[in-house]
């Protein structure tokens, strides 16, 4: 049995980046060899273990042949007789196909070394077809590799992918592990740019890549594109370093301007309240967590009172911690304010603006958490006064808190 180190640990050793999980191959071995050696079996669909001391994940070399449409339509070949070139022809980009041998030597046989000197992502074989979450693996890897490019053979075989229907095969919960990976990545705009590119976004999120050629007004968004805008709202996200929640919101927040009728073009009246929907539309189609639709949706809903705040009054601002849900959430109204502030920075010139807003309403946030409410609902009820009216007390001393602040 040989055992070679594979896949992305070689690739960031060779490109000089942290090395996170690594990945190793088993050449010459049966199932029964490595359980007798101490390996624990983890893998469900094909033989894979845990190593007895490293505990990284150990594959039998093993060969892939399509079945049936989408992604789970595989069946798969793994005898001792499998080569390491059988399994590494099995791999998607030839920057994903360079094995380490125990000695140090690299064994590339697709030039996956080539293409990284070249900044080059490209499929290994044909065999890339057979598997449509590739496109989307390959569209992350992408948004990583910001500046690798897609070469143009591997991008005529994704268009020629989606042309075939592979990707309405895709099950929801891959497309979200896909998409929520390639949000959290370096540059998720180019995620969505090769997507685009191959015709894959318009089927697996038409609300987005309905987006592009929609015209916003320009004294507000001077990118005026409002599918440009989305992009650069999303890298602003990634600049500030935001979590997935709020990754997903910044996606989600202007989805209802692809609804707006063209004769009311560039406003988009009511688009916030057409993002909600469309945005419940979506999480139910991809099964989106829970923590991400919500916060979506509240996104949507807000971000353009969030953005005029600045010139509320008191009653106004409680008001709208009170939609937020601020009082209870603090935590995710922190979040909700980070994602208003991508998509003000989101704009053409306005990258490094401050976004006082924000400020602002944690002040008056502050405020309104400093009144006692269970007092107040310990006289209110002492008084024989119910919920209504324990609530509008609670409301107005809020209020009087965020005034005597100065707010």
């Amino acid at each position: 049995m040989e055992l070679y180190e594979v896949g992305g640990a070689v690739r960031d050793a060779l490109l000089g980046r942290p090395v996170q999980d690594r990945d190793w191959v088993a050449v010459g071995a049966t199932p029964q060899q490595l359980l007798d050696a101490g390996y624990t079996p983890v893998g469900r669909d094909f033989p894979v273990f845990l190593h007895p001391v490293t505990r990284e994940e150990v594959a039998l070399a093993r060969t892939e042949r399509k079945t049936a449409p989408g992604y789970h339509g595989f069946a798969f070949h793994a005898t001792p007789e499998v080569t390491l070139e059988d399994d590494l022809a099995r791999r998607d980009l030839t920057i994903n196909a360079i094995a380490r041998a125990a000695d140090g030597t690299l064994i590339d046989p697709h030039g996956g070394r080539r293409d990284l000197a070249a900044k080059v992502l490209r499929h290994v074989s044909p065999a890339f077809a057979e598997d449509p979450v590739r496109i989307l693996r390959l569209a992350r890897f992408a948004a990583r590799f910001e500046d690798f490019s897609v070469a143009d053979e591997t991008l005529a075989l994704m268009r020629a992918m989606v042309e075939a229907g592979e990707v309405d095969a895709l099950v929801a919960e891959r497309v979200w592990q896909e998409l929520a990976r390639g949000l959290m990545e370096a540059r998720p705009s180019r995620m969505f740019e090769v997507l685009r590119g191959c015709g894959a976004l318009a089927r697996l999120l038409p609300e987005v890549d309905r987006l592009w050629g929609v015209p916003q007004s320009p004294e507000h968004h001077p990118e005026i594109d409002t599918g440009v805008h989305l992009m650069m709202v999303l890298d602003m996200s990634a600049r500030l370093v935001a979590p997935l929640p709020v990754r997903y919101a910044c996606l989600g927040h202007d989805l209802g301007k692809g609804t707006t009728p063209r004769e009311q073009w560039p406003r988009h009246i009511g688009h916030e309240q057409r993002s909600v929907v469309l945005l419940r539309s979506l999480g139910e189609r991809l099964r989106v967590p829970n923590d991400c639709r919500e916060l979506a949706e509240a996104v949507a809903r807000e971000h353009g009172h969030v953005h005029r705040s600045g010139g509320f009054g008191a009653e106004a601002l409680v008001r709208l911690l009170d939609r937020c849900d601020a009082w209870r959430k603090p935590a995710r109204f922190d979040e909700l304010l980070l994602a208003c502030e991508c998509d003000a920075r989101g704009r053409l010139g306005h990258e490094d603006d401050p976004y006082p807003q924000a400020r602002r309403l944690r002040a008056a946030l502050a405020a309104g958490q400093s009144v006692a409410t269970a007092d107040i609902a310990a006289e209110a009820a002492a008084r024989g006064a119910g919920g209504p009216a324990v609530g509008a007390a609670i409301h107005a001393a809020r209020i009087a808190a965020v005034q005597a602040a100065g707010l």
